[in-house]
Formats: C-alpha cells, sequence, structure tokens
C-alpha cells in the first residue's frame, strides 16, 4: 500500500494530509473537506501551482511544500429555497409531504402499498445526492476519470416508451444552465481518449460535450456555425432517438465520441480537408436517428412501411439519412446554412454514403474495397478517402469492445436485451429469427467471440495498416475483450460439464441403489437380485425354502 503526502493551502493556513493510493476518491475529498472545515453541500476547488483546475482524488500527485496545492471553499451551504430554485421543486416540501402520507396510512391502521416505500426510498436518493455534490471539475458535478461506470444501463424492458415533452424541455433548460459553466482542459483531454466512459454522464452533460466537439475543432469559426443555432440542433437530434435498449442517444454519442477520438489520435485535419472531417463528426452524431430498435432484417421480413418506402434497400440507414437532413431543413437548427452551394452538396453526399456504410450487410464489401488500396493508399484521390471515411465510421459504430470491459459490457447488455426484444416479437408474428438474437441460444461470449473475431479485428486490424497509431489505443483492447470472452466460454463450459458428470453420477447411484432392492414374491418362489461387480449383468439366483 502506498502512501502519498500531500502539501496545500486552505484560508492561508499550510496544511499537509496523508491517504493511500487505495483510498477512495470519496475518503480523498473527505480528508480535504474536513482541512476546510467544510460541510457537505459545500463546493471545493483545488488548484495547482500553474493555477489550474485539478480533480480530488487518490490519483492525486504527491508535491514538496515549495509546490503547495490551493484549496478554495467556493460555495456556502445550500438553502432549500436555492435548491428548489436550481431543480425547479423543492425537495423539502416533498419529504413532508410523504412523511404525512405515511403517517395518514399509518393512522388509518392501512399498511403502507409499496409505491409508498419506493417513493421514500427514491427521494432519499435524491437527498444524498444534493448533499454529496463536489465541485471537482465542471457543472458542479465530480466525475472520476480514472474509475470504472458508476451508472448502470438506462434501459428497463419494461419502459421503452419514446421521449416525453416534459423531459425533453428539462433537459433542454439543464443544458443552458450546464453551458454557462466552462469545462476544464481535463475533462476535454478525457474527451478525446478512446476509453471514455458514458455511465458517468446524463443526457445533458452529453449535449453539452457535443457541443465542445465543435468548439475544439474549430467548426464554429471555419463553417460560421451559431452557438444557439448549434444548441437548437444537438436538441433535436437528441429528441429523435428514441429511448430504445441500444441504437439511444446515449449509442449516438459514444459513435461520436470515438470518432472525435480517432480525429485527434490519428490526426485527421492534418490528412483531410476540414469539411471532411465535419462530415465525419456530423454522420456519426445522426447515424441512428429514430432509430425503432427492429434492425433491417425484421423491417423487410415484417414488410414495414420503412421496408415497403426503400424497397428492401438498407431501410433503417436510408431513413436515418432522410431525418438528419429533415432536421436540417428547418433554419434554426440548419448548423449548416452559412456553407456555400457547393459545400454541402459535398456534404451531404458525404453523409450519405457514412451514414448508409453503417449497414452490416455491406460490410464485406466495403473492408474488401479498402484493403485492395491500402499499399497505394493517397489522401488525395477521392475513392481512396471516400473509402477511408467509410471505414471511420464503422470502427466508430462498432467499437464498443475497444473500451475497458467495465464500459464495454453494459452495453452488450444493452444490445443483448434489444436483440431479445426482437427475437421475441418475432417469434409472435412467425417470422424468421436470427440465432444470434434468441435469448434462448445466446450467452454473452458466443455473442462476441465470433463477431470480435470475424468482424470487429479485420476491420479495425486494417484501419491500423493505414494508421498504426491507433493500435495500442483501438486494437490491442479489442484483443483483450476477445480473450476475456474466450476465458468466460471456457468457464461456463467447464460449469456445464461439470453439472452433466454430477447429473450423471446421481442417476448411476439410483441405478445402483435400485438394483439391490429385495423383490418380495409369494412365498413358495422368492428371488434375490445380485449384481455382479465385474460383468455388470444380473445373475438371477432362486433361495426356495
Amino acid at each position: 500500500m502506498t502512501k502519498k503526502l500531500v502539501y496545500f493551502t486552505v484560508d492561508g493556513h499550510s496544511e499537509q494530509a496523508e491517504f493511500s493510493t487505495e483510498d477512495t476518491p470519496e475518503n480523498v475529498r473527505e480528508l480535504f473537506r474536513a482541512a476546510a472545515e467544510a460541510d457537505g453541500s459545500d463546493i471545493l476547488k483545488l488548484y495547482n501551482v500553474n493555477g489550474n483546475l485539478i480533480n480530488i482524488s487518490q490519483r492525486l500527485a504527491a508535491n514538496t511544500p515549495d509546490s503547495r496545492y490551493s484549496l478554495e471553499v467556493v460555495a456556502a451551504h445550500y438553502t432549500g429555497a436555492t435548491v428548489a430554485a436550481e431543480l425547479g421543486f423543492d425537495v423539502m416540501a416533498l419529504e413532508r409531504r410523504l412523511e404525512e402520507l405515511e403517517k395518514r396510512i399509518v393512522g388509518q391502521q392501512f399498511e403502507a402499498p409499496d409505491v409508498v416505500h419506493d417513493m421514500a426510498h427514491k427521494l432519499d436518493v435524491i437527498r444524498d445526492k444534493l448533499e454529496n455534490i463536489n465541485h471537482l471539475s465542471w457543472l458542479g458535478l465530480y466525475k472520476d476519470l480514472s474509475s470504472g461506470p458508476t451508472l448502470q444501463p438506462f434501459w428497463s424492458k419494461f419502459n421503452l416508451t419514446p421521449k416525453s415533452v416534459e423531459k425533453c424541455r428539462q433537459v433542454f433548460e439543464r443544458v443552458n444552465r450546464l453551458c454557462q459553466v466552462p469545462i476544464t482542459k481535463e475533462v476535454r483531454d478525457y474527451l478525446k481518449k478512446p476509453s471514455f466512459d458514458n455511465w458517468q454522464w446524463d443526457d445533458a452533460e452529453m449535449i453539452v460535450l457535443l457541443r465542445q466537439m465543435f468548439i475544439d475543432l474549430g467548426f464554429m469559426t471555419k463553417f460560421n456555425i451559431e452557438m444557439p443555432v448549434l444548441l437548437e440542433w444537438l436538441f433535436e437530434i437528441y429528441r429523435h432517438y428514441n429511448d430504445v435498449p441500444f441504437h439511444n442517444f446515449k449509442h449516438c454519442f459514444m459513435v461520436a465520441q470515438m470518432m472525435y477520438g480517432l480525429t485527434w489520435l490519428i490526426d485527421l485535419p492534418k490528412k483531410m480537408e476540414d469539411l471532411d472531417v465535419l462530415t465525419l463528426l456530423v454522420s456519426a452524431i445522426c447515424h441512428d436517428l429514430d432509430h425503432p430498435g427492429y434492425n433491417n432484417a425484421y423491417q423487410i421480413n415484417a414488410r414495414t412501411e420503412l421496408a415497403l418506402r426503400y424497397n428492401d434497400i438498407s431501410p433503417l440507414e436510408n431513413h436515418h439519412s432522410s431525418i438528419a437532413f429533415e432536421i436540417l431543413e428547418n433554419n434554426n437548427c440548419n448548423i449548416l446554412r452559412n456553407l456555400e452551394s457547393e459545400s454541402f452538396k459535398r456534404l451531404r453526399d458525404g453523409m450519405i454514403r457514412c451514414i448508409l456504410a453503417t449497414d452490416m450487410a455491406k460490410h464485406h464489401e466495403i473492408l474488401k474495397n479498402f484493403k485492395s488500396v491500402i499499399s497505394m493508399f493517397d489522401f488525395s484521390t477521392k475513392e481512396h478517402k471516400d473509402l477511408c471515411m467509410q471505414i471511420l465510421i464503422k470502427v466508430s459504430d462498432i467499437s464498443n469492445e475497444a473500451r475497458p470491459i467495465n464500459v464495454a459490457v453494459p452495453w452488450l447488455e444493452c444490445l443483448l436485451q434489444e436483440f431479445f426484444n426482437q427475437s421475441d416479437l418475432e417469434k409472435l408474428e412467425g417470422l424468421p429469427v436470427a440465432p444470434f438474437m434468441d435469448r434462448e441460444k445466446v450467452t454473452k461470449p458466443s455473442s462476441q467471440i465470433g463477431f470480435i473475431k470475424f468482424v470487429l479485428l479485420p476491420l479495425f486490424e486494417a484501419l491500423g495498416e493505414l494508421f498504426p497509431v491507433i493500435v495500442d489505443e483501438i486494437i490491442t483492447p479489442v484483443q483483450k475483450a476477445l480473450e476475456y470472452y474466450t476465458d468466460m466460454q471456457q468457464a461456463l463450459e467447464q460449469e456445464k460439464k461439470k453439472k452433466e458428470e454430477e447429473r450423471d453420477q446421481a442417476a448411476a447411484s439410483e441405478g445402483q441403489a435400485d438394483a439391490f432392492k429385495v423383490v418380495k414374491l409369494p412365498e413358495k418362489h422368492k428371488f434375490k437380485v445380485h449384481t455382479l461387480s465385474r460383468s455388470n449383468h444380473t445373475r438371477v439366483s432362486s433361495a426356495k425354502q
């Protein structure tokens, strides 16, 4: 266990704190909170000698008395009125009303229904979150950029309804508030990493992070995009993603984030035109708009309106692209309205090509064409560049296994839930069911091993031939994921074999017990059954009295 000694000042006084690298972020924060004599509702900020804001966690670098950090308490205690104004409702009043309801139910000698207990629990969770907010990087919300996921997948198989108007309004209002707070360099750097953990961020925060991508890539200036128009566009994008288990706004964000990370990792702005980079990011954000949670095979087999409209040719991808340009028809959210006609035409052509490339039915054809030009690749050749852009969005679209296991596995659970929903419906409607979607035939490892071997790795390795810089960040994690699922599959097979052996042994034991039973016959003819240990044949002998 490694100890760290950290020196800092608070209110003009010199302090020092000692903690272990194995301590939790919460314990380290409490240590600094105690030094500042701050309460749970106070907001702390820690600065280094350069005046930069830094995280308070067990990863905080040790320093010397000559390079002390500066700890500041930047917010006083929140009052009930302040919290009510921020949230739009009074938590204290809600708690009092709930307590009164419980008293009335108990007073009438009734057992409180489960819904009341559930409400009380949820209220405790809300209050706990409000009492433990710490400002360590931005927005008054602490994100441990080094830890695993803090949230579980959002979906519920019992609640797959579209976003309500009220939910959209609340998210949009919160986005406007969050935009008033600057995002630190630490978070902006973390946003560029393929290991980004989406489970720590809610929808409003992810919208703000998408906004930051446009800012940091210089798109606001290069393409004369007005900030209100960008926000309105992002909100419309959010509104047009359905709350299905997998192909939802969170998936949209993760694909865009991987594309953003690859843009910086590969240094695309030095290899492509700015318009191409914009095309890639916008395509990633729009690539699954209005996805219904049922794939192309279902659309075609069920003869849905989408399949009929697009003649069974990539019905979903055509629909996603169509919705993307329908949104841009509204001038208030048309981020491309200041592009010249020719530039818009090029971007539209590129977006349609990229979004249609995400249809897995075209996977092998696109990959084969890309591999054929790698050895002679030239960014100045339109055909080569177009193929590269298709490969980049394909990699981004199916990149979850390139992320840490504790980020990827919840995404696999979301995907399997969506698959199972579809296969259940297909069985009810008498439609063909793909084996990899059947809940009775699929396990986590069986769903991933073949996919990683024959789809992910060949795709990622092809891109790695052109851009070797991605090997450590993208390809190696996928190889580790394959090992992880292979080990899981072997463990499941061993467990299955063990259970089969135990079942066989139990059956054999029952057979032996039956073999030694004495069969009662009339007194004149009584027989005993003996078992021969060597031949395993039965010998019957007479035992007349």
